[in-house]
């Protein structure tokens, strides 16, 4: 599948900003399923100072420094990427999750020793009590760690209800499962926060996915939106991909941005200014399919 990614944020602001500085995740990186061909990064005002890199896990990013005065900064990431179909293990064959863990315990492998690090509680994907008794109910003892994760990704999907409405990009996960209520970045939090209570490997992904419009009626321009789902470490395997939100394994209609310990690490725009005040944000995705 290849796809045209447009996403285009506005910043409005009530009072002019006299200097900037932002580090942005716009641009989606390479991975095994995933070429990433042309790519462009427009911002207006012009920046007086730009540069392009990538952050310690890999992601692109680039930092800016604005320091004209401005009421409006707006964002307009392109990108053309060809995702191709997963390599998916049969969930029953992977090894118990019990077994999962001594491995991260000793095994000092290159792969292994990366995949430790996302194991830990992080500042949106704290280990608490509540949560980790949740995942229990899936994780029994001597079951394959696939299967296990995907039951567990299963309850959240039957358990939570999508609802824009009940929380911000600062709810605490522990409020999230008190609420019962959420959107896909809460989801792909809470899951973290149950695998990592676990000691389990498990780290979060941004990105996109295909939307499509109801049956009879055209996709309207800028109403797709972001996508975050998280990816859990087998051994053998490498990295799994599990989408809580809509209760899948993602295939070649998830387009990866960027992944790290938790939204913090990989948030689109972040940033300090001066000036400003009050201020409201615009943001419109669109993702096409394109022909091969």
């Amino acid at each position: 599948m290849i796809y045209e990614v447009s996403h285009r944020t506005t910043y409005a602001y009530a009072h002019p900003v006299s200097i900037s500085h932002h580090v942005l995740h716009l641009l989606p990186r390479q991975c095994p399923h995933q070429i990433t061909g042309d790519t462009a990064l427009e911002v207006t005002p012009a920046p007086t100072v730009r540069h392009e890199d990538r952050d310690y896990f890999g992601n692109p990013v680039t930092f800016l420094t604005i320091q004209q005065a401005h009421t409006e900064l707006t964002l307009r990431a392109l990108s053309f990427v060809d995702v191709r179909p997963r390599a998916v293990p049969e969930p029953s064959a992977t090894p118990p999750w019990d077994d999962v863990l001594a491995v991260l315990d000793e095994d000092r492998a290159v792969e292994t020793l990366d995949a430790v690090q996302y194991r830990f509680a992080s500042p949106y994907t704290p280990i608490d009590p509540d949560l980790l008794a949740y995942a229990r109910a899936s994780f029994r003892p001597g079951r394959p760690v696939l299967e296990a994760a995907r039951d567990l990704t299963h309850r959240i999907h039957r358990d939570f209800t999508y609802d824009p409405t009940a929380t911000t990009v600062t709810t605490p996960v522990p409020e999230v499962f008190r609420l019962r209520r959420g959107v896909c970045q809460d989801f792909a939090h809470l899951q973290l926060a149950c695998l990592r209570g676990l000691g389990l490997a498990a780290r979060y992904v941004s990105g996109y996915l295909l939307t499509r419009p109801p049956e009879g009626k055209e996709k309207l321009i800028g109403a797709d939106a972001s996508h975050a789902w998280l990816a859990i470490w087998v051994p053998g395997q490498g990295w799994v991909d599990l989408d809580p939100t809509n209760d899948l394994i993602p295939g070649d209609e998830h387009v990866t941005l960027a992944w790290g310990r938790d939204y913090g690490d990989v948030s689109p725009v972040q940033g300090i200014m001066f000036g400003g005040g009050e201020h409201t944000v615009t943001v419109a995705v669109d993702v096409t399919q394109l022909e091969r």
